[in-house]
């Protein structure tokens, strides 16, 4: 207490006057001198009393607030009685959390990020060994219809690092909220049309047709580039679970409430203990003979939620998966 140096200067102002005033009583009357002696004796010991507990909470204040600065995580701040000190503690209470807030916030983005870059490095290291075996078996390979396959097969491996690439990208950007999605009235057979044009040779090559079931005239308010990229993830995820000859619907219900777009497969639908994590990053499912890169439904999740939607997966009753991508009025 006494390493302040306004409490130094103020103990010595105060002794000076209390003895000035002391000395003065005692010429007065040796009785008054005592009283004014023992009085400012008595004041002078209440209050360094007083200033002592009041610099021990202080004190207190400060180790807990280095506590948290510190990442200790049972710091607590003392209660303190009404006044001054009560008004310091609900303020530094205030900060103290909001510090241990963004501590915790950074933390789990380290985490998601670490995780994040091995995952990304685990989807490229797979294209990568494949290529680097593809060019050794072509160095050692002369005949030329081999060397076209072999090519043919390096050419799709590099388009689907692409593809990786480029839905990485996107998801980073929405992640650090450099994308600002355009307020559009949205005509949703348009939507679903221009989901659909990317996928239409897929769709011959594995002789599939989509059947569609949008009436005209339905609209929704949103980015329209953005919500088409989303509906084509979802559409190619269906592409691939139903396989050959398979069957895609598609279809469009208008409520006083909501709009809502549903997409289902033929395909065997989801695993129960799959469908909590169908929407999460780099989740493939435990089908192992799955080509994707479990990148397309979170960024397609990410897109929706953004614009104010809501996307579901679950199974239908008679077989496949249904997603339903909502938007409320």
């Amino acid at each position: 207490m006494f390493r302040n140096r306004e409490i130094r200067k103020f103990a010595a102002l105060f002794l000076l006057i209390a003895g000035g005033t002391a000395a003065t009583a005692y010429k007065i009357h040796p009785a008054a001198g005592l009283l004014a002696a023992f009085s400012a004796c008595l004041f002078g010991l209440l209050f360094f009393l007083f200033t002592r507990e009041r610099y021990k909470r202080i004190a207190r204040l400060s180790e807990e607030i280095d506590q948290v600065l510190h990442d200790g995580d049972q710091a607590c701040i003392a209660d303190c009685e009404e006044g001054e000190l009560s008004i310091l503690k609900s303020e530094v209470e205030k900060m103290t959390l909001r510090i241990r807030e963004q501590n915790s916030a950074l933390k789990k983005e380290k985490e998601r990020l670490a995780q994040s870059l091995a995952d990304i490095a685990h989807q490229l290291r797979t294209p990568l060994t494949s290529a680097n075996i593809i060019l050794s078996l072509l160095e050692n390979n002369p005949q030329e219809e081999e060397r076209t396959e072999l090519l043919r097969e390096t050419e799709q491996l590099f388009s689907r690092m692409d593809m990786l690439l480029t839905s990485l990208l996107k998801l980073s950007q929405l992640d650090a909220g450099i994308i600002i999605f355009k307020k559009e009235n949205i005509d949703v057979k348009e939507l679903v049309e221009a989901a659909l044009h990317p996928l239409l040779i897929p769709f011959e090559l594995h002789e599939i047709t989509p059947k569609l079931s949008v009436p005209e005239g339905i609209f929704i308010e949103g980015d329209f580039d953005w919500l088409s990229q989303g509906l084509l993830n979802v559409l190619k995820n269906c592409m691939e679970s139903a396989g050959d000859k398979g069957e895609i619907f598609i279809a469009c219900q208008d409520t006083p409430l909501y709009t809502e777009i549903t997409v289902r497969d033929s395909g065997k639908g989801f695993k129960p203990e799959e469908l909590s994590r169908i929407f999460d990053r780099y989740y493939r499912g435990k089908d192992t003979r799955a080509t994707g890169f479990g990148i397309g439904l979170a960024l397609c999740r990410t897109i929706i939620t953004r614009q104010g939607g809501i996307i579901t997966a679950k199974n239908h009753p008679e077989g496949g998966a249904v997603f339903a991508i909502r938007f409320p009025k």
